[in-house]
């Protein structure tokens, strides 16, 4: 058995001059993998696309374009301060400028001219200390994520059961479940009137994959016929809202939340805004909202899943008939949820099913993960989780193609291998709008337009498409860009850049 490889740390070098890097450079490299950084700017740089691999970053003061406190911002603006330590290395060894400089966050101090014992210790005490730390909040993660795993897991198969029964392809509860948070999160945007925290939206969102466990009760032939129900058969079948409601009551442990939410949705999801709903006849705010919202969401799916009586709508016409009014009444203020999360629903339901598990279980975890404050790298790993599920989603709905990103403070542009070999331009540019290269590639003016188009998004509708022409494969060629505004968890959410593709139109598209 071959010995187990002792795991490398990588250090970030930041010092604009070469002669202090080299003397470093030549004090650790033999133990560490060091990457060099010749001013603030390109640090920053550096560390938007490998935070996750920098152990330790080894920052001068004074530097060009941006100088160590101003490095030390950015690392507490995006949260990095939390999980990648810094030493401070500096001929300047006033009183103000260390005490400004510990209080920005900086573990260590050393001054210049540097001492190789000094230095190599006190490196290899600040990344042990840190890896340790690291290791304690991954197993925490870690057992919070598989407990939600398990947790999803022993719902879906429930209500997967009911879905083999009804001969369905058990997509319909996954997609109730998606479509149920997409509008609780939209709706806590426009009103605090159901205090809907993330907790709360959670269990109503593992709640709705129940919403048809009452149809167990109902006889096969009825469950499956593929024409019209007669008057009685249709009794027959609104039985199944209040025999889900039946097994709600029966289950222990009454006073669960998730129990609670599970009988509401069971009994009310065929209730309508205007009273003509059933089992009960309620109306309006007498329906609880997650019966409100599931039984929006039961109708948006039926309508665009294919059923053994119909053939499945697309989404333009699923939303002109709810909207119309052809499927019952639903509240206004809901409808407005719909209408605006109208993107971000398609998008999320041509993910693939086997993956939406995770997905969730992720973003669970990394929301409920907060609670330990005394892990500092949980907050970092909320904004990471939620900023790579975003550019997830995004990213499985495209195929091959020429990919960016673009990241706004600093501001840095990466491309795909695709996009370097095509466009002719390096992987990572910082300052793009002012690189030579990326101007004459796409143009000033059509790259400052796609900029204003992005910025002028919303956190609601972050999709922007724009055409023109750009310099691919050495030639000038008419483009399609398709891309998404990224936006932050602030309040109020600041755009923090953009992820997208980019594709040749043909002659014909061109045209039109």
């Amino acid at each position: 058995m071959a010995p187990k490889r002792e795991q490398r740390y990588t250090i970030l070098v930041a010092d604009d001059s070469e002669m202090n890097r080299s003397i470093l450079r030549s004090m650790l490299e033999e133990s560490y993998d060091i990457v060099e950084a010749e001013d603030g700017l390109q640090a920053v740089a550096i560390l938007q696309q490998m935070e996750q691999e920098i152990a330790l970053v080894l920052l001068d003061l004074v530097m060009p374009n941006m100088d160590g406190f101003d490095v030390l911002s950015a690392m507490n603006k995006y949260n990095w301060i939390d999980s990648v330590p810094v030493i401070m290395i500096s001929a300047e060894s006033t009183h103000d400028f260390i005490e400004r400089a510990y209080n920005m966050g900086v573990t260590d101090y050393i001054s210049r001219p540097f001492d190789m014992m000094v230095v190599r210790r006190r490196v290899i005490n600040t990344i042990m200390l840190y890896a340790k730390q690291r290791r304690l909040a991954g197993m925490v993660n870690e057992q919070i994520y598989q407990r939600e795993k398990v947790n999803n897991l022993m719902i879906s198969i429930l209500s997967h059961i009911v879905e083999f029964r009804n001969e369905e392809s058990g997509l319909h509860v996954l997609h109730i479940q998606t479509m149920t948070e997409i509008l609780l999160k939209s709706l806590t945007r426009k009103t605090d009137k159901y205090q809907l925290d993330r907790e709360t939206i959670n269990l109503i969102g593992n709640a709705s994959t129940l919403h048809d466990v009452g149809k167990i009760g109902i006889p096969t032939e009825i469950l499956n016929k593929p024409g019209r129900f007669t008057e009685e058969e249709f009794a027959i079948m609104k039985q199944h809202s209040q025999m889900g409601a039946e097994m709600m009551k029966s289950v222990p442990d009454q006073d669960e939340p998730l129990v609670k939410y599970a009988y509401e949705i069971c009994r009310w999801h065929h209730e309508r805004y205007d009273g003509r709903g059933y089992p009960d006849g309620l109306k309006g705010e007498e329906i609880p909202i997650s019966a409100q919202v599931v039984a929006l969401a039961d109708v948006y799916d039926a309508l665009t899943s294919p059923r053994v009586y119909k053939p499945a709508h697309p989404h333009e016409k699923a939303m002109s008939m709810i909207l119309n009014g052809e499927c019952g009444a639903f509240q206004p203020l809901l409808l407005e949820c719909l209408v605006e999360s109208s993107d971000i629903i398609q998008q999320e339901m041509s993910i693939d099913p086997s993956l939406q598990g995770d997905l969730r279980a992720a973003e669970n975890t990394a929301a409920e993960v907060v609670q330990y404050e005394d892990l500092s790298t949980v907050d970092r790993s909320l904004h990471m989780l939620e900023y790579e599920r975003a550019k997830y989603r995004f990213f499985m709905s495209v195929t091959q193609a020429i990919l960016f990103e673009y990241i706004d403070d600093p501001p840095m542009l990466t491309l795909s291998s695709a996009g370097v070999q095509r466009l002719g331009l390096a992987e990572s540019i910082v300052n793009p709008y002012s690189n030579e290269k990326v101007l004459n590639t796409m143009g000033a003016e059509s790259l400052a337009k796609l900029a204003r188009l992005l910025r002028s998004s919303t956190i609601d509708n972050p999709v922007v498409e724009f055409d023109c022409d750009m310099c691919v494969d050495g030639q000038s060629k008419p483009v399609h860009i398709i891309s998404r505004a990224m936006w932050s968890a602030d309040e109020p959410p600041q755009y923090t850049g953009a992820i997208g593709r980019i594709t040749e139109l043909d002659e014909k598209e061109a045209v039109r």
